[in-house]
């Protein structure tokens, strides 16, 4: 297998994966052998290239928004050779601890997240849990399915912890590739939808999808806002939500990693029973849950393709919001 793999972490002026040849690992109980064809391009995957979640093994294969096809199973793994599956940051629970007996796998004490703990997608072939991959439906195809498989369902989850009823006001802070498959499920829901976000060309792409009111990071939506869901990782974007919120409003937060929230006034950004919460990993719930509503309305994320041997260029992309929607790595061969 032809992969590109993190040796050590730092600032992409360095071009930190390198391409290499590895030996395929053998299948142990419950896996599934995939041949990759493509591989989204997530922000976590920029938080553990430059090091801002500590490395956990001296090498890895980052990447978790994976399409590909079941070269190879375990016994008694229920998928076929040929099926076609989804592979997201969420790789495996132990199933046995508190949180997983509670439903609540996306806080399990002892999970396993693709491309952190184990190798990912940025590879022609990946191993994976047969119970943590996802039947894919064959009307999108794999550019515009892999954004789908984090950026999508983290997305989702974002709404679902903000509380989003149909009809409300609901604020995006930031407008990623996360925050702009969020708008078009908040549109079918009949929500009034405000997007805040730095970027010019991303202003515009939030127009483009139907947001009710843009503006830029300093701006406030004209009427208060009920939810608000903060994409950009960066603490200001939280208080700036929070500026926005009716009283009984709640901010969720969209970040596995997040500088230092500025001091807020408490009395006049917090009082009021307005609430913040943190989201949290997924389950495989949401994951069901966000792929049958995306087949329902017939969402097609925005995606720029990148070569594998590019990957290190997608990741300045993202890491300096030149590309609207996703970057998504896509194989030239598969085994």
């Amino acid at each position: 297998m032809t992969a590109a793999v993190l040796h050590e972490t730092g600032s992409l002026r360095t071009d930190r994966l390198r391409i290499e040849e590895r030996p395929i690992p053998p299948l142990r109980p419950g896996e599934i052998q995939v041949g990759v064809r493509a591989c989204g391009v997530c922000r976590t995957d920029l938080n553990i290239v430059e090091g801002d979640l500590a490395p956990r093994h001296p090498t890895i294969v980052p990447g978790h928004q994976i399409v590909g096809i079941v070269s190879a199973v375990a016994p008694g793994v229920q998928f076929e050779v040929g099926a076609r599956v989804g592979i997201s940051w969420l790789g495996g629970t132990d199933g046995t601890c508190g949180f997983c007996r509670m439903g609540r796998e996306n806080l399990c004490d002892n999970p396993i997240f693709t491309g952190y703990d184990v190798d990912g997608g940025y590879a022609t072939t990946v191993i994976a849990r047969a119970d943590f991959a996802h039947p894919l439906d064959d009307r999108l195809d794999d550019l515009h399915a892999a954004p789908l498989l984090c950026a999508g369902i983290i997305g989702f989850r974002a709404l679902r912890i903000a509380g989003v009823q149909p009809g409300e006001r609901v604020g995006l802070y930031g407008f990623g590739s996360s925050a702009h498959l969020a708008l078009p499920v908040l549109k079918h829901w009949g929500c009034s939808v405000s997007v805040v976000t730095r970027g010019e060309e991303h202003r515009a792409t939030a127009e483009k999808l139907g947001a009710d009111w843009v503006g830029a990071e300093d701006d406030h939506p004209p009427q208060p806002l009920d939810r608000a869901v903060t994409f950009a990782p960066v603490g200001s974007a939280v208080v700036s939500a929070l500026g926005a919120l009716r009283k009984g409003g709640v901010v969720a937060i969209n970040a596995i990693h997040l500088d230092c929230i500025p001091r807020f006034d408490y009395d006049s950004l917090l009082w009021g029973e307005r609430e913040i919460r943190s989201v949290t990993n997924m389950t495989r719930d949401d994951a069901r849950d966000f792929l049958h509503l995306v087949a329902e309305i017939d969402l097609e994320p925005a995606a720029t393709p990148f070569p594998l041997e590019g990957v290190n260029d997608a990741l300045r992309a993202l890491e300096n919001d030149a590309i609207d929607g996703a970057a998504v790595i896509v194989m030239s061969r598969t085994p």
